[in-house]
C-alpha cells in the first residue's frame, strides 16, 4: 500500500472533480429532462498540513467536506426538493469518498470511515 508522504511546505493540492448528474423528473405526469451541468472542481490544498498528526488529518477532512459541498452545490438546494436534495447529497458523499481515496492516506480513510458510519 503506498503512503502519500509529505513534507511540511510542499504545495499539494487535490482536485475535486464531478460531472454533475443528470436526472430526469416526473412531474405532475409530464417528464422532464433536467439540463445537463457542466463538471464543477475546486481545488484542496494541504500542502500545509502534517497528516501524521490528528489535526492536521481533521483541518484537511474538513477542507474536503466544505469543498464537496460547493462542488455538488448541497447550500443551492431548496430542501422541499428532495429529489435534488438526494443527488446533491449523493454527489456530495462520492466527491469526499473520492478525494479521501486520492489522498491516499490512512488516517484520513479512518476519520472518513468514521465519519461515514454515523451518518
Amino acid at each position: 500500500m503506498t503512503q502519500v508522504t509529505h513534507r511540511l511546505n510542499t504545495p499539494r493540492f487535490l482536485v475535486l472533480a464531478l460531472t454533475a448528474l443528470t436526472a430526469s423528473l416526473a412531474v405532475a405526469g409530464t417528464v422532464q429532462a433536467a439540463p445537463a451541468e457542466t463538471a464543477r472542481s475546486v481545488a484542496v490544498a494541504y500542502g500545509d498540513l502534517n497528516l501524521t498528526s490528528d489535526e492536521g488529518t481533521q483541518v484537511l477532512y474538513a477542507r474536503i467536506v466544505s469543498a464537496a459541498r460547493t462542488v455538488c452545490a448541497v447550500k443551492d438546494i431548496d430542501i422541499r426538493d428532495l429529489q435534488a436534495l438526494t443527488l446533491a447529497r449523493t454527489c456530495e458523499s462520492k466527491a469526499i469518498a473520492d478525494a479521501v481515496a486520492a489522498v491516499n492516506n490512512p488516517r484520513l480513510a479512518a476519520l472518513h470511515g468514521t465519519r461515514t458510519e454515523h451518518g
